[in-house]
């Protein structure tokens, strides 16, 4: 193969290349990557660029260093949970598709909406917010996930939830039908590199992505009640969905 040509930071190059070979199936789960020597060969570039581009692919979660061995292509497993998202109501309940086990109690805490989450809730920054933190566990797998609910203190007023924000999200979805709210849901799923905290209390190992539910209950005329967010390792969970047609909307006058 002849020297990198293409425009760009000649390390990201590198990886780019790497990258292309692993997905092409030259270089499969759990094989040795070629060692720097032979990557600087086939390149045509300097040492220092070939272990910037393994540390970049590294910090993807694409390969591992084995200290003493060299550089593997990691082998991700399949998701072992697949995690259920659908929301179902039966005789004035709602029924989360998915059970998880509460590893330790809630946390509760009083916060403000960000120039993030104020967006999301149709609320300026700095709105205060109930926050609720759970850290999850699935009895099966012992997948951990988890989940956080905010709450807008003008929702809460007048319900139960000002005086227990740590109310299950099922039954936070009752109260809210109760009080007249037509209830419908919107989510958005990413994926990104975990904080250290995160990556601790799911229990996952480095360089590996999770993957993150953003959820937005709606009430009437689609104001946003709530905001939640689910996140789990991407190696260990996948999230299933289920699809209805909804009626099409009239056409303007």
């Amino acid at each position: 193969m002849g020297e990198i040509q293409r425009p760009g930071a000649l390390y990201q190059q590198v990886a780019a290349e790497i990258r292309k070979a692993i997905a092409a199936g030259e270089f499969p789960p759990g094989a040795p990557l070629p060692s720097e020597a032979q990557l600087i060969e086939r390149y045509g570039v300097s040492r220092p660029t070939v272990r910037n581009a393994v540390a970049a692919l590294r910090s993807e979660g694409l390969i591992e260093v084995i200290h003493g061995k060299g550089s593997f292509v990691r082998a991700l497993p399949s998701p072992t949970l697949t995690i259920d998202r659908a929301v179902t109501r039966k005789a004035g309940t709602y029924v989360l598709g998915q059970a998880w086990d509460a590893v330790e109690k809630p946390a509760v805490y009083r916060t403000q909406t960000t120039a993030a989450t104020g967006a999301l809730l149709q609320l300026g920054e700095g709105e205060a917010l109930f926050g609720v933190d759970r850290l999850l566990s699935d009895r099966a797998t012992g997948a951990r996930a988890q989940h956080r609910v905010l709450i807008p203190f003008a929702v809460a007023e007048g319900t139960p939830l000002t005086d227990a924000p740590d109310t299950e999200p099922a039954d936070i979805y009752a109260l809210l039908a109760e009080a007249g709210h037509k209830l419908t849901w919107s989510e958005t799923v990413s994926a990104r590199m975990p904080q250290p905290d995160e990556r601790q209390a799911l229990g996952i190992p480095e360089a590996t992505p999770i993957i993150v539910s953003t959820r937005i209950t709606h009430g009437t005329g689609q104001q946003p009640l709530l905001l939640e967010e689910l996140r789990a390792s991407a190696s260990q969970a996948q999230f299933t969905y289920r699809i209805t047609a909804s009626p099409a909307r009239a056409a303007r006058g």
